[in-house]
């Protein structure tokens, strides 16, 4: 599933691409995604002007003029595409082309994706957006507010990580990475992290995110940016996908054990046991 990274990515693209124009087309291919589509949703959008877009979490809003916000999921498979062939975007299920020629499609094979509807002044109380985390890259994120949002926690450090009410849009990719900068093992108890670990997880959030989102995220399976090209922070992973390499912090293979690979939570953890703890 796509991650803050890539959502980040994409939304950029919509932004620079869709904002100011005025949709003159909203098309719905097909009445749900993973939830039913409001009904009302291509006439809400034909004669609005795009004011705009915003990120939280994993989730995209797009802004009218209207004064109304259309949520967008990408879920597992979703992608946009920009002026996109449309006798060749199989599974697109919404398609809006602007006055002046513009077209955006989704794209969604698998419908894990999700669109809906609500006043832009309401954008927070969303079912699925009320009760999210801080943005870890927002000025509300801090290691005290982790730190206060782990205590008591018997879950590992990871799989709080991946609680989007404790911090909104880290997914399992950019959970292992950051543990890793931050030398904190996976397996660790959230309750356990301590003042010291906070300082160096935060900032490792941060620098791994920012890190991500300048490389425009990392193509996995479907994902790739609104304008076709993959992005490229796949090359740059630390741990993620690495099991039995050396990291760059060991002297190298057979001195250290190498990067391991467990299943935690029905997700695969990758991290160096020789200096993460």
């Amino acid at each position: 599933m796509p991650e803050l990274p890539e959502v980040e990515t994409v939304m950029r693209g919509l932004d620079g691409y869709l904002t100011g124009r005025v949709i003159a087309r909203a098309t719905l291919h097909r009445p749900d995604l993973r939830f039913p589509v409001p009904k009302e949703l291509p006439e809400l959008l034909t004669g609005a002007t795009v004011s705009g877009f915003r990120r939280r979490g994993k989730y995209m809003f797009l802004r009218l003029d209207r004064g109304m916000s259309v949520l967008i999921h990408l879920g597992m498979s979703g992608r946009i595409l920009l002026n996109g062939d449309a006798a060749a975007a199989l599974h697109e299920h919404l398609t809006i082309e602007t006055v002046d020629g513009r077209r955006v499609g989704l794209v969604d094979p698998r419908r894990f994706g999700a669109l809906d509807v609500i006043a832009t002044a309401d954008e927070e109380q969303h079912r699925l957006i009320a009760g999210m985390g801080p943005e870890p890259l927002g000025n509300e994120f801090s290691a005290p507010v982790l730190l206060a949002a782990l205590q008591g926690k018997s879950v590992s450090i990871k799989a709080a990580l991946l609680d989007q009410k404790i911090v909104a849009g880290i997914g399992n990719i950019y959970a292992s990475e950051a543990l890793f900068r931050a030398r904190i093992s996976p397996r660790r108890l959230a309750g356990a992290v301590g003042a010291a670990r906070a300082e160096r997880l935060v900032p490792a959030i941060r620098e791994t995110l920012t890190e991500a989102i300048a490389a425009g995220g990392s193509s996995l399976r479907d994902y790739v940016q609104p304008n076709g090209e993959l992005g490229y922070f796949q090359h740059a992973w630390k741990v993620y996908g690495r099991t039995g390499e050396a990291c760059e912090r060991c002297p190298g293979l057979p001195a250290c054990a190498g990067i391991r690979c467990f299943t935690q939570g029905g997700r695969s953890s990758f991290y160096c046991p020789r200096t993460q703890g």
